[in-house]
Parts: structure tokens; C-alpha cells; sequence
């Protein structure tokens, strides 16, 4: 079996995404985020919640959602009571931080850190150029005296909710079309440039990079 590793920045929206609809299905996936710290909106564009990698989902969830319910609580929009469709409930609303979390909780523990991984992957999926770049700098860097060679694939999906739920679709069918091959090293091209026809929205990157 093809084992695959999912990775955005933080561990929390594009990655767990796509590591929620692959796992559902059967696959054979884990999930890391590449960045030095895990960030998650707060109140203000320049006041984000910050964690360490590490941090349980589930205990993010239970500090955000008593931290300001005003923000964080989770209201419909069509079902607001009367006096409280605030402006800030509205932002919670759109960026669904709550939802987000509690799908995470369900899928395993706490974000994970890429750099902090040992683990080997036939095939690594990164959401976005900069940890693609990430990633393929962190396997450079390495010793790799396992001379074992991974594909590194970056399929660029934008870091919001709506996107991500696109990215995760995207990301099934590009494991499905990878999951039907016999030989990945010598199809890798073809299945990039089908499902780039495919997936015009969805810029593609590709490497070949050794643990």
C-alpha cells in the first residue's frame, strides 16, 4: 500500500482536510504542518491564536470556545437570536475556526511538525509552494543514508475553508489515479499532467527527493 503524507502550514485546515477525506476512504495517510508555530485567527488579522505543534485539537477547541464566545462560539447565521448578529459573530461564521477544529479532533490528536517527523512516504502532498519548499529543503538537508526515494507533490489550494474542502476532492482523486498505477516512478508524469487537465484551478509542483 502507497503510503501518503499531507502537508500545509499549521496541520489545521488544507492538510487535515485532505487527511479526513483520504483516511475515509481507506488510505493509508498521515498529516504535518511545516511552520515554526501553529497559527489560527483571532480577533484581528494581526492578533492570531498562537500553539505549539503539539497542542491537542480538542484542547485548542475548549480554550477558543470559552476564550470570547462573542468570536468563537459557533452561530448559524439563520438561526441568530436577537441581539447578538454581531459583526465579530459573522467573522466566526465565515472562518468556521470551531468547526475546522472539532472535524480535527475526530481525525487524530494534535498537529504534528514535519521537521520533528522520521517517518518514510512514497508520496508527499503539500498544499502550498512555500511547504513544498519546505519540505524538499528539510529532505536535502537530511542525511539520507536510507537513499529511498518519495514524490513530493505540491497541489496549491488557497487557506480558507471553502478551498480546502476543493483541495481535499482534488487531492482524493489525484490519490486515486496514483493508487491505479503499477509503477508510480514511470507513470508520476502522466498522472501529474491528467490530472492537471483535469484540475486546471489546482497549480501542480513535482520532485523527486530521497530519505
Amino acid at each position: 500500500m502507497v503510503k501518503y503524507a499531507v502537508i500545509c502550514a499549521s496541520n489545521q485546515n488544507r492538510s487535515m482536510e485532505a487527511h479526513n477525506v483520504l483516511s475515509k476512504k481507506g488510505y493509508d495517510v498521515s498529516s504535518y504542518g511545516t511552520g515554526t508555530m501553529v497559527r489560527l485567527p483571532g480577533p484581528a488579522i494581526d492578533k492570531p491564536n498562537i500553539y505549539p505543534f503539539g497542542t491537542p485539537y480538542d484542547k485548542v477547541y475548549q480554550e477558543l470556545k470559552q476564550k470570547d464566545p462573542q468570536l468563537y462560539v459557533l452561530i448559524r447565521t439563520e438561526q441568530r437570536k436577537p441581539g447578538i448578529n454581531t459583526e465579530r459573530d459573522i467573522r466566526y461564521t465565515q472562518n468556521g475556526l470551531l468547526t475546522m477544529l472539532d472535524r480535527n479532533r475526530k481525525v487524530k490528536e494534535a498537529p504534528q511538525r514535519w521537521q520533528e517527523c522520521n517517518d518514510m512516504y512514497d508520496v508527499i502532498i503539500t498544499c502550498e509552494e512555500r511547504c513544498f519548499d519546505a519540505v524538499v529543503e528539510d529532505l536535502t538537508n537530511r542525511a539520507q543514508l536510507r537513499n529511498r526515494s518519495t514524490h513530493v507533490v505540491n497541489v496549491e489550494i488557497r487557506d480558507n475553508h471553502e478551498d480546502a474542502l476543493l483541495g481535499g476532492r482534488a487531492i482524493l482523486q489525484l490519490v486515486q489515479m496514483i493508487e491505479a498505477s503499477t509503477d508510480i516512478d514511470a507513470d508520476i508524469n502522466g498522472i501529474i499532467e491528467e490530472f492537471t487537465e483535469r484540475h486546471a484551478s489546482f497549480p501542480i509542483l513535482h520532485t523527486v527527493a530521497y530519505f
